[in-house]
């Protein structure tokens, strides 16, 4: 019998691509209109603080949601949103690592995609707004929160204990900024005197210029 290879390459082609699951989106709402913000900054920034004052979160459920928006979020842009896994390659790592703490501590499915989380989150702190707390129960539905309504939303007002989150968010600030000074000082370049033309008495040995 003789053997077809490209049919075999096409079946195995076919198959790959039924396999290969789509890379996990997500969009906090606070970003759909403006361009000026990097919301990676702005939820690495945000969560940092949030996470090392408790008293911010503590009997305020709409922040906790505003945290694990962000969270949510990062979870799944650093490792596969426009190089962060390359600008950030520990927090693109660390990150997603914590996601089963956060996940835990507030009872959200460990296979609700992130989206779904944060679309919830935002019904809750919509409802907050119009002062609503019947309507802020009712937006934590099961299966994404166990055990959903009032119970879920007393698991948000509180201050969890997420130590592994809190560092995690800790490194990615202190490696986002490292990333900041790493930017900033590309281009720059420093000339010996020996290199220059000559200059006047008192003139620096050496000089840096900016090129950007």
């Amino acid at each position: 019998m003789q053997f077809d290879r490209r049919g075999f390459l096409a079946v195995f082609l076919g198959l790959g691509a039924c396999t290969t699951a789509p890379v996990e989106t997500a969009r906090l709402p606070e970003f759909n209109n403006f361009l000026s913000i990097d919301p990676v900054r702005y939820s690495i920034d945000q969560g940092a603080y949030l996470l090392t004052n408790p008293n911010t979160l503590t009997g305020q459920p709409w922040e906790v949601a505003r945290l694990v928006q962000g969270l949510e979020f990062l979870a799944v842009e650093l490792p596969a949103g426009q190089g962060w896994n390359v600008k950030l390659p520990m927090a693109s790592m660390m990150v997603p690592a914590a996601r089963a703490e956060w996940r835990a501590a507030l009872g959200i499915a460990a296979d609700a995609r992130a989206q779904d989380v944060i679309d919830s989150l935002t019904a809750l702190r919509n409802a907050y707004a119009a002062r609503s707390p019947s309507a802020a129960a009712a937006a934590l539905r099961a299966p994404i929160f166990s055990p959903g309504g009032q119970d879920s939303l007393n698991r948000f007002g509180g201050a969890p204990a997420l130590p592994r989150t809190t560092r995690a968010m800790l490194d990615a600030r202190q490696e986002l900024a490292a990333s900041n000074n790493e930017r900033q000082n590309v281009g720059r370049f420093t000339i010996p005197l020996s290199e220059v033309a000559v200059l006047p008495p008192n003139t620096p040995a050496r000089f840096a210029f900016n090129v950007g």
